[in-house]
């Protein structure tokens, strides 16, 4: 029986999770909670599960989360930013999964892997903004890191058995997201309810905008520099509209791998969750004659330059990337909230790149430091 802690419980990759252990209470018990202020679709869980600690991060969400779980035997409620951080660092269980969004998840991933567990790791800010301080604490034993995104758990799949020195690139698929095919002249127009619908999977708002700019490929691009150890220059990413292929491993012999399945995320939720085991998934398998042909086509990187501003950040290192992602969460409601255009984002970002003066990841300290001078400074640029 393996314990696990969600943190981000009522987001999309939280609510999955929870499927797949209801699909397998005989593998998996839940030994805690977290969530932002999403109260009733927590108290659900909580009764269903049962788990003995809860927390919730908006203070304001306990009397309604006690109103609740009235009746219940009792249940200890932590409450506050912090309170992720503490359920990943002191409870009793075998593996985290680090669902939260932005750049909040990183202190959950440090405090559970410093306490000796595994982390699931969907929380790509983790590595985009600390991947040093991450990989640190996993030197030696890469098994505590296991890749939920997508793209990464097909890599990871690739890659599983084959020797590095064998491995010419890998490549990373996107979807190209609800714009694929516009101009940057379409996209300076392109409304919010228009980013926000996803031809293929359903997310929340900041990941789904985080899709349509393409940026969210970007990121990934740096956690798999992280996550696999490779230099930037093989990782490549290709646009793949079907959903099909996840991610590909190309071998100095010329061979290619690749991981295919149906677009749902619970499969790479579960391969994290059960790792090394593969369990039934009620998953359809992919049927290859109805599916016809599968495309493949090279990113647009004038419409869509955030992948690129990516691999700038990824090369220069420092705290360059922790300003990235400080920025595009800042741009990033700035758009939702109708301040600045779609292009507007990658604007943002890119200038505050450019004004940027780094310094070395030697502790939390600095990246925190880097990161409100970036979130000050995209706000400053917004309201110009």
């Amino acid at each position: 029986m393996r314990r696990v802690v969600i943190l981000g419980s009522t987001g999309s990759i939280g609510t999955q999770a929870l499927n797949v252990i209801r699909r397998h209470p005989e593998r998996f018990e839940v030994a805690g909670i977290a969530a932002g202020s999403s109260h009733e679709l927590l108290v659900g869980q909580v009764r269903e599960f049962m788990p003995p600690v809860v927390a919730v991060s908006d203070p304001d969400a306990v009397d309604e989360l006690r109103a609740g779980l009235e009746g219940l035997r009792e249940v200890e409620i932590l409450t506050g930013p912090d309170a992720p951080e503490e359920m990943a660092r002191d409870l009793d269980a075998d593996l985290v999964l680090n669902a939260m969004v932005g750049r909040v998840g990183l202190e959950p991933t440090l405090a559970a892997l410093q306490t000796g567990k595994t982390v699931a790791l969907a929380n790509k800010e983790s590595l985009v903004v600390g991947g040093e301080l991450v990989m640190d604490l996993v030197k030696g034993e890469p098994e505590r890191l296991v890749p939920v995104d997508s793209e990464h758990s097909a890599l990871a799949q690739c890659l599983r058995g084959e020797r590095r020195e064998d491995l010419r690139r890998v490549l990373i698929t996107a979807s190209g997201g609800p714009f694929r095919g516009w101009s940057r002249e379409e996209l300076e127009k392109a409304s919010v309810k228009e980013a926000l619908a996803h031809p293929t999977w359903k997310m929340g708002p900041k990941i789904t905008i985080d899709s349509a700019t393409l940026m969210n490929k970007g990121l990934e691009v740096i956690e798999a520099h992280y996550l696999f150890a490779l230099e930037y220059s093989r990782i490549d990413v290709v646009v793949h509209p079907e959903s099909i292929v996840h991610s590909l491993a190309e071998f100095a012999d010329g061979s290619t791998m690749a991981q295919l399945s149906n677009p749902d995320m619970r499969l790479p939720i579960q391969l994290a969750l059960g790792f090394p085991d593969r369990l039934p998934s009620g998953i359809e398998p992919l049927d290859l004659p109805s599916l016809g042909r599968l495309t493949f086509e090279e990113l647009d990187r004038e419409a869509f330059p955030a992948v690129d501003l990516c691999y700038q950040a990824g090369r220069a290192g420092l705290t360059y990337p922790a300003v990235l992602n400080a920025a595009n969460e800042v741009a990033v409601m700035a758009f939702l909230e109708d301040k600045i255009p779609l292009t507007g984002i990658t604007d943002v970002v890119s200038n505050v790149l450019d004004e940027h003066d780094p310094a070395g990841v030697v502790s939390i300290v600095y990246l925190d430091r880097a990161d409100t001078w970036a979130r000050q400074r995209a706000a400053e640029l917004i309201e110009q």
